[in-house]
């Protein structure tokens, strides 16, 4: 909820962020190192035979997604200037969320 009104108000207010090229770079790196993280969860859990730790590998994967989001807006805001695809890409996290949430709460119904 909190993601979901910050976003409204940022738009609302025009706020336009400072892009960070150590922030740009940091978010490259979580992103690179969620898909290797997910890689190797997969890896292991395919051969230990571990269910669990093979659908915690594509949890993983989501959470790369994700950063590759946030990478985009970031890369967007300072090399086009485009100040709103940051809020943008808190959406994008928005809308993930509130479809994790329905789909959890659909299987338990």
């Amino acid at each position: 909820m909190y993601l979901l009104v910050q976003t409204a108000v940022v738009f609302a207010a025009g706020y336009h962020p400072q892009h960070s090229p150590l922030g740009i770079v940091w978010t490259a790196f979580t992103a690179a190192a969620m898909f290797a993280l997910a890689f190797g969860k997969n890896r292991t859990g395919r051969s230990l035979g571990n269910p669990v730790l093979t659908t915690e590998s594509r949890v993983t994967v989501i959470d790369g997604l994700l950063a590759c989001a946030v990478l985009l807006a970031l890369v967007l805001n300072a090399a086009a200037g485009w100040w709103w695809a940051d809020p943008a890409a808190g959406l994008v996290i928005v809308y993930y969320v509130v479809r994790e949430a329905r789909e959890i709460f659909a299987e338990h119904n």
